[in-house]
């Protein structure tokens, strides 16, 4: 199943896979508001579904993601049906675990660029085994924007892994794994996904 972003964009614009995170579909409102705000910052975005995720809207039924190898497949198919058609610069990403299995094949898939909206730095509670390896030798130009208190990679934790050169870190203040903020810290939910299209567009555009 795929989707697109309302709007009109340039057909030469940046185009974005996202995919979605382990327990939200790509219609979700963090996928549908965040595509909507890149499309008005002049980014095409296109949404897709795991196998398990489709699955779900047949039956109805919970189901786990499937096997990393399975997702990954799932993102080269979907890669290799969208690169024919698209004329500007083709980036791939995704929310939580759909951006971190994009970043598993960034580099294989000769990507433009590489988008991550709360990545999943380790397992919920298991900061002591961060998933990192690939991080360290990663070639695609990487944009990572991170919430400062992400349960699965906060700022403190974050800082201290070797990361490539690649890799451009963007912290919003007070945030959590959906980009959600303290309400004492004087920012609205609304506020961070707009700095984040704004500076997703930015990145995007500066690439090529």
């Amino acid at each position: 199943m795929w989707e697109t972003a309302c709007g009109v964009v340039p057909q030469e614009a940046p185009t974005l896979i996202l995919a979605h995170g382990a327990g939200a579909p790509m219609d979700s409102a963090f996928m549908g508001d965040i595509a909507v705000r890149l499309a008005r910052h002049g980014v095409n975005v296109l949404r897709f579904e795991f196998p398990y995720m489709a699955q779900r809207r047949l039956d109805g039924g919970k189901r786990p993601p499937n096997p990393a190898p399975k997702l990954l497949e799932c993102w080269r198919e979907v890669y290799a049906a969208v690169r024919p058609y698209v004329t500007g610069r083709l980036a791939v990403g995704g929310k939580s675990m759909g951006g971190r299995m994009a970043s598993l094949l960034a580099d294989e898939l000769q990507a433009d660029a590489l988008v991550c909206l709360g990545y999943p730095f380790y397992a919920a509670g298991k900061p002591e085994k961060p998933r990192v390896a690939h991080l360290a030798s990663l070639a695609t130009p990487t944009l990572i924007v991170q919430g400062e208190r992400d349960a699965l990679g906060n700022r403190q934790a974050v800082e201290g892994y070797a990361l490539a050169p690649s890799i451009e870190l963007c912290w919003l203040s007070a945030a959590d794994h959906d980009l959600k903020p303290l309400k004492a810290s004087g920012h609205t939910h609304e506020e961070h996904l707009e700095s984040t299209a704004c500076r997703v567009a930015g990145f995007l555009r500066g690439q090529g």
